[in-house]
């Protein structure tokens, strides 16, 4: 599962629970119809899951590099292995994945 599928399933659920939550609009005529994503989008005002995932991630990371190269975190984070990786697409790593995001912004 790849960290696209992940963000989809992740803002397809948020939409989900804020249609429960806001609940349907009625029309002039009466009728009753389910709140789209742009106007669920606009009650929230444009503050997503996504994008408070992400800035949690950017705290923590300048939270780690900010720390001293002797704390066990740091040490932990700048580990490498013994041995190689299998042949094959290298895994994405959270550290990966927080740098990609830093460069698409």
């Amino acid at each position: 599962m790849g960290p696209q599928s992940i963000i989809q399933k992740l803002s397809l659920f948020e939409r989900k629970i804020l249609r429960k939550i806001f609940g349907p609009t009625k029309e002039a005529n009466g009728i009753w119809r389910i709140k789209t994503n742009k106007e669920l989008d606009e009650l929230i005002k444009h503050r997503n899951i996504i994008n408070y995932v992400k800035a949690q991630q950017l705290s923590w990371f300048g939270y780690t590099n900010r720390m001293p190269e002797t704390s066990i975190l740091k040490g932990i984070q700048k580990w490498k292995p013994f041995t190689g990786r299998p042949a094959g697409r290298p895994k994405s790593r959270w550290d990966d994945d927080v740098r990609n995001g830093l460069k698409k912004n």
